[in-house]
C-alpha cells in the first residue's frame, strides 16, 4: 500500500507514504491494554469476536475514504481495522498459550502462527493481481503522470483509489462471516488461573525483566520486519532505474514470504529439541548478517540477502512472546496487551526507514552513502540494528535459562 499510494499520489513525499504503515500499527498500540481489560472482564470469544467486528468496520469505510480521495481518510481506515487486530492479537495469543503443556507453549505458538503467512501469501498475490497491475498511474513514469492534465489525472486517481479499496471491502464481508461463524462457535474451557488485581499484575509485569526485555525487543523485531517487507519495493525500484531491469517487486515480497513460512516451519519443529531462546539468538545472527549484505552487497546479491533476511525472522515474533510470557499466570493477559503494544515498533520505524530515503530527494539512490552505497541500500541498517537487539534477547534469555 505504500507503494501503491506513492504511485497514486506522487505529490505523497516517501515519509508521507510510510504513515500507512504508522496509521496501521499505531493501532496495535492504541488498543492493545483496553483489549486485555476487555477480554479479563468477559471472555477471549467476545474479544475475538468485537476484533472482527472492528476489522469489519475499518474495510468498508474504504469505501467513503476513496469516494473523496482522501489520504487521511484510508489512514483512519487502516487505523480502525488494527484496533480490530489489536483485540484479535490480544485474545488469541494468551489463549493458545494456555490450552495445554506450559513446556511446550511457545512451541505450539509457533505452529498456530505459522499458518499466518499463507494468509500473507494470497494477500501479495492478490494486491499484485488486482491492484498493482489494474492501476492506471503505474503505466507512467513519475514524470510523464504528473505532465498530464489536471483532468486526466483526477479521473486516474479516481479509478486507482477505488482499485485499492475493493479488496478491503471484499475482506469486510469475509470477515462479518467469519464473526458469524465464531458467535455460535464453542470454545473450549482454559485452566482457570488464580485471579489478581490489575495493579498487582501490573507489578508483577514490571517486576519482571525478561518481560520488559521481551516488550521491548518485540518493538525492534516488528519494525525491522515490517520495514524488509515495506521497503523492499523501492529497493526493487531502484534496481530497475540504475540497471535498466524490469524487475517485479511482488514476486520478491511472495519470495521472502515463502522463506517466511519455511522458516517458521523449520524453527517449530527444531524447538522440540532446542531451546527456543537458543534458536532466537542464532536466528537473529542469521538476520544480522542477511541485512548487511542489503546494504553492502550491489545489485541482485544484496536483493537475495534482503529476501533472505526473512527466513530469520520467521520465528521471532511468537518466540519472544512465549519467552517474554513463560511460567505467568492470570497476569498473561495483561502482559499480552504489553507485547502487542509493542507492535508500534512497526509504526515507527518505516517512517524513519523513509526519511533516510528523502535524503537526498523524491529518488532512492540521490545520496551515495561512503561514495558508493545508494541511501535506500543504506536504509536497510535500521533492521540491521533491530535484528541486533533480537539476537541479544535470545543470548541473554538462553543464559539465563542455563543457570
Amino acid at each position: 500500500m505504500v507503494s501503491a499510494f506513492k504511485k497514486v499520489m506522487p505529490e505523497l513525499s516517501n515519509t508521507q507514504a510510510s504513515l500507512v504503515q504508522f496509521a496501521f500499527y499505531f493501532g496495535y498500540f492504541f488498543m492493545a491494554l483496553p483489549a486485555a481489560l476487555f477480554i479479563r472482564k468477559y471472555s477471549y470469544k467476545s474479544g475475538i469476536v468485537l476484533g472482527l467486528a472492528l476489522y469489519a468496520i475499518g474495510a468498508f469505510l474504504f469505501y467513503p475514504a476513496a469516494v473523496n480521495a482522501e489520504f487521511t481518510y484510508f489512514l483512519i481506515s487502516l487505523w480502525v481495522i488494527t484496533c480490530g487486530l489489536a483485540f484479535l492479537e490480544t485474545t488469541s495469543n494468551p489463549l493458545i498459550l494456555s490450552l495445554g503443556d506450559r513446556e511446550t507453549a511457545t512451541q505450539r505458538l509457533n505452529l498456530a502462527q505459522a499458518f499466518n503467512p499463507v494468509g500473507s501469501l494470497f494477500g501479495m498475490i492478490i494486491a499484485q493481481v488486482f491492484v498493482i497491475n489494474a492501476l492506471r498511474s503505474d503505466d507512467y513514469t513519475r514524470e510523464a503522470y504528473n505532465a498530464l492534465p489536471v483532468e486526466e489525472i483526477a479521473v486516474i486517481r479516481d479509478n486507482d483509489l477505488s482499485v485499492i479499496s475493493l479488496p478491503y471491502i471484499g475482506l469486510g464481508l469475509l470477515v462479518v462471516l467469519i464473526m458469524v461463524v465464531v458467535i455460535f462457535m464453542k470454545f473450549p474451557k482454559s485452566i482457570e488461573e488464580e485471579k489478581i488485581s490489575i495493579s498487582d499484575s501490573f507489578k508483577k509485569l514490571f517486576a519482571n525483566k525478561n518481560y520488559v526485555q521481551g516488550v521491548v525487543t518485540q518493538a525492534f523485531y516488528v519494525g525491522a520486519q515490517i520495514m524488509c517487507w515495506t521497503y523492499i519495493f523501492q529497493y526493487v525500484d531502484n534496481l530497475n532505474e540504475t540497471q535498466g531491469w524490469s524487475l517485479t517487486a511482488t514476486y520478491f515480497n511472495v519470495a521472502a514470504m515463502v522463506s517466511f513460512l519455511v522458516g517458521r516451519w523449520i524453527g517449530t519443529a527444531l524447538m522440540k529439541r532446542i531451546n527456543p531462546s537458543k534458536i532466537l539468538m542464532l536466528f537473529g545472527i542469521g538476520g544480522v548478517v542477511c541485512s548487511a549484505g542489503a546494504v553492502v552487497l550491489p545489485g541482485m546479491a544484496g536483493l537475495i540477502s534482503l529476501v533472505s533476511v526473512s527466513v530469520f525472522m520467521s520465528i521471532m515474533f511468537p518466540t519472544i512472546y512465549g519467552i517474554a510470557l513463560k511460567d505467568m499466570g492470570d497476569e498473561a493477559k495483561i502482559g499480552s496487551a504489553g507485547l502487542v503494544m509493542a507492535i508500534v515498533g512497526g509504526a515507527l520505524m518505516p517512517v524513519l526507514q523513509g526519511s533516510i530515503l528523502d535524503w537526498g530527494g523524491p529518488g532512492f539512490s540521490d545520496e551515495k552513502i561512503l561514495g558508493y552505497i545508494p541511501e535506500v541500500n543504506f536504509s536497510f541498517i535500521l533492521p540491521l540494528i533491530c535484528l541486533t537487539v533480537v539476537a541479544y534477547y535470545g543470548y541473554s534469555t538462553y543464559k539465563s535459562s542455563k543457570i
